[in-house]
């Protein structure tokens, strides 16, 4: 073969070369396509079953409390708190404690809600969550003075304040199951102890919010001192006393609404017992029309005089020298102070064969302001 030959030949075979790669890369090509289309097949046909059987879509996330609440569920059931300690260690907001551990966002939530649904003061006082021990706050004990302000006169006269501090105390509830009824999978060991825990909590705080003499548990609007209904002092509550020692006149009710301040009646509210609250009923005005009413929409508390009223079993029965209505700005007036955790301790041991569970808040309360609060007793 001639030099020349083999240069013609060259061009040739790199010719045949290219064609075949050519041919190599439409080949890799359709098969691609080929297998896209057929993914493509199976998850139309995937997402058509989906929607036929009515499944649930799969969660683009997995919830933050779900592993808590995993974990406390075996915790409840079995007494197995490897998990919860676990996530202890992991994570700082699910601390174990020695009295036991905190409960999940489930438990918590539902007794907080029936909480706030129970009769209780809670409905119409301020309600603040701390992580110390106690509550601390300021109130003016005197009117406080303005001026309009001059470059040659003086300023106006900051007034007197008091401190006034909330502790919280520790409310505890012990309800109990059966460890068969806990090996129960259909049994909702959360709902029947947030609802047990509920309950418990709930009739106590309603009666130290009113009664609550501070020892151990939070002070009262009733243990607070007495003084004339027209006192203007913020550490005691101002009281009037009705003319029969059994009966309310409607007249009375008017001068304790009265006797409030204008600053205050505009959030007030009457506080009432069952018994008291059946006397009121029947009370009429000089033109014959009832006192109180009742109220016209779901969730609305009846009105006395126009103002609402919250009827607490909690007040005193009525009878001589007891307390018989409380009428005033009880957000301005009562502050409830609480520890948002909530704790549960599993004992398996102190009730055999059933199991106890130990839930434990803190709580308090107290009066940081007596002259948004008046009070009328019977003779």
């Amino acid at each position: 073969m001639t030099e020349a030959d083999g240069g013609a030949a060259g061009p040739v075979q790199l010719q045949g070369a290219m064609l075949g790669f050519v041919d190599e890369l439409k080949a890799f090509r359709t098969d691609i396509e080929t297998r896209l289309k057929d993914q493509d097949t199976r998850m139309t046909m995937f997402d058509r079953k989906n929607a036929q059987r009515n499944r649930t879509p799969l969660a683009h996330a997995a919830e933050a409390e779900a592993p808590h609440r995993k974990a406390f569920a075996a915790y409840l059931r079995r007494g197995d708190d490897s998990g919860l300690r676990g996530l202890a260690v992991e994570e700082k907001g699910l601390t174990s404690f020695d009295g036991g551990f905190m409960a999940s966002p489930v438990i918590s939530e539902r007794v907080q809600g029936a909480l706030r649904l129970s009769g209780s003061l809670r409905n119409l006082a301020t309600v603040v969550q701390v992580d110390g021990g106690a509550f601390e706050t300021i109130v003016e004990t005197g009117a406080l003075e303005s001026a309009w302000a001059r470059e040659t006169a003086a300023e106006s006269d900051p007034g007197n304040v008091d401190r006034v501090i909330i502790p919280v105390h520790e409310l505890a509830a012990m309800p109990k199951a059966s460890q068969r009824l806990l090996d129960d999978a259909a049994f909702d060991v959360e709902g029947w102890i947030a609802e047990r825990i509920a309950d418990r909590f709930a009739s106590a705080e309603a009666g130290a919010f009113i009664s609550g003499d501070g020892d151990d548990k939070p002070e009262g609007i009733l243990h607070v001192s007495e003084a004339a209904i027209d006192s203007n002092t913020h550490d005691v509550i101002g009281t009037m006393s009705t003319a029969s020692a059994t009966k309310i006149e409607a007249d009375e009710l008017i001068d304790l609404v009265y006797a409030l301040g204008a600053g205050y009646r505009a959030n007030a509210a009457f506080v009432i017992n069952s018994k008291v609250a059946s006397m009121l009923r029947k009370m009429r005005d000089s033109d014959g029309r009832f006192l109180w009413a009742d109220s016209l929409a779901a969730g609305e508390p009846a009105r006395l005089l126009g103002y609402p009223v919250l009827v607490s079993e909690d007040m005193p029965e009525p009878a001589s020298g007891k307390a018989a209505v409380l009428f005033g700005d009880f957000r301005a007036g009562y502050t409830i102070v609480e520890r948002p955790d909530l704790r549960v301790l599993r004992d398996p041991f102190s009730a055999k064969p059933h199991v106890l569970f130990y839930a434990t808040k803190r709580v308090g309360g107290g009066v940081v302001d007596g002259r948004a609060i008046k009070r009328l007793n019977f003779a």
